[in-house]
């Protein structure tokens, strides 16, 4: 047994050795870029854990000779790797077991906080989340009003220096609701003002301009200070978490003062309402669940389906996530909401878009990933069906900066183990 598993490790270590160093090419895939292009009959290659060649093979000469392994897909379908943003995917494992959660800490403003060195690559999540073509994930902090930050991971590697694609990409601030509400959408109760609103954003932008004067001319060593600082030199986003119309505005015009060069909106629920001001600011989203139902009871009951369509009709840049409740193990859904707003109306290149593309711009990783173009890293992934439809969504394979990454999780072997009992 013990001289099957060795043969089986290092036979499983030479090809991934093989595919990461030769020259792949796949021909006759029907690749969705995540740019909003599609090519019917592509041909992709693979050459040092990069993307060499994105073309129509119908259209180009194609030298056989020039590639160490070709691969023909024969209609299949070839997507960049689907990118969850704002997740605790990595940094808790089980509901109901408090130990296993790492993503909170005690205390209201924890920007030195981060969740790069709480995520657990061993997490046997991650390997179920691979299984539907997300390959990458903007791990979050949560709680307080300044939760921390946030980095970006691949879902592979033997740890999180491994794992890292982008470390420490933006802080992230809960704004205070000006209202709290009770009930919930079929039994809504009453509705009453925050007293406490004012005070509390006073108190944020207090906390905000003592950073920014911190950051023009520190003369001693703050950590919390002086993990703000790239705020204001613009190499850190500033994610706020906000809903409502009137919050998000007067979060907004709080930055505009503070001269904070990169803003996005985390939930935007009224979004739509603000549509002026999100164009005129350059301010992008990261959408709520799409599989919820709308805030108010005056709402159609579609308008989170719809709401995607809507702002992509309105020029505003924006990408789905998948919080809430069961966020971790509930992410491998990410694409299914995808293609959920494809049914109420996106194009279905713009639904890719707005889990790829659009999420690597918005995180500030799209100079490496988010779309299968040439010089960018090959981490991509191969389904027989449509990935964003569960009937049809079926990967075969998936690879991380060109590598092959295993794709059998617990949940697989379990089904295995009874289906044949």
């Amino acid at each position: 047994m013990i001289r099957k598993l060795i043969v089986f490790i290092f036979c499983i270590a030479f090809v991934q050795t093989i595919f990461a160093q030769s020259h792949v090419l796949y021909l006759g895939g029907i690749a969705h870029l995540g740019n909003g292009l599609k090519i019917e009959n592509s041909a992709i290659s693979v050459e040092d854990g990069k993307f060499s060649l994105v073309a129509d093979a119908s259209i180009i000469r194609i030298n056989p000779t020039a590639y160490d392994t070709i691969i023909k897909l024969n209609g299949k379908h070839i997507y960049p790797a689907f990118i969850v943003p704002n997740t605790t995917l990595g940094i808790t494992e089980i509901g109901q077991v408090r130990a296993t959660h790492d993503y909170r800490e005690t205390g209201a403003l924890n920007p030195n906080v981060r969740s790069l060195i709480a995520y657990n690559t061993d997490s046997k999540i991650i390997t179920t989340i691979r299984s539907n073509g997300v390959l990458i994930a903007q791990v979050t902090p949560r709680g307080g009003t300044i939760s921390g930050q946030s980095s970006v991971i691949h879902l592979d590697g033997w740890n999180w220096e491994d794992a890292v694609l982008r470390a420490d990409d933006g802080l992230h601030l809960n704004w205070p609701n000006s209202y709290h509400y009770s009930g919930w959408w079929a039994e809504p109760g009453e509705s009453k003002k925050n007293d406490k609103y004012n005070k509390r954003t006073q108190e944020i932008k207090t906390f905000f301009t003592k950073a920014e004067a911190y950051a023009k001319s520190a003369n001693i060593m703050d950590l919390r200070m002086e993990s703000m600082k790239g705020l204001f030199s613009g190499s850190k986003t500033l994610y706020i978490h906000a809903d409502y119309a009137k919050d998000m505005r007067k979060a907004i015009k709080m930055t505009s003062e503070l001269h904070i060069k990169k803003v996005v909106i985390v939930g935007a629920e009224d979004a739509l309402k603000i549509v002026d001001l999100l164009k005129e600011k350059n301010i992008s989203l990261i959408l709520n669940r799409v599989h919820r139902l709308p805030e108010s009871q005056d709402s159609p009951i579609d308008e989170p389906f719809t709401q995607s369509k809507k702002l992509k009709e309105a020029g505003i840049l924006f990408c789905l996530s998948y919080e809430g409740d069961m966020e971790a193990m509930g992410a491998r859904n990410l694409p299914f909401s995808a293609g959920t707003t494809v049914a109420y109306g996106l194009d279905y290149e713009d639904a890719i878009s707005a889990i790829t593309l659009n999420t690597a711009k918005i995180l500030g990783i799209d100079t490496q990933v988010g779309s299968i173009e040439h010089g960018k890293e090959a981490t991509f992934f191969i389904s027989t069906g449509d990935a964003l439809d569960m009937r049809t969504n079926n990967v075969e394979n998936a690879f991380i900066k060109g590598k092959p990454i295993d794709l059998n999780n617990h949940q697989k072997e379990l089904f295995e183990k009874y289906r044949n009992r």
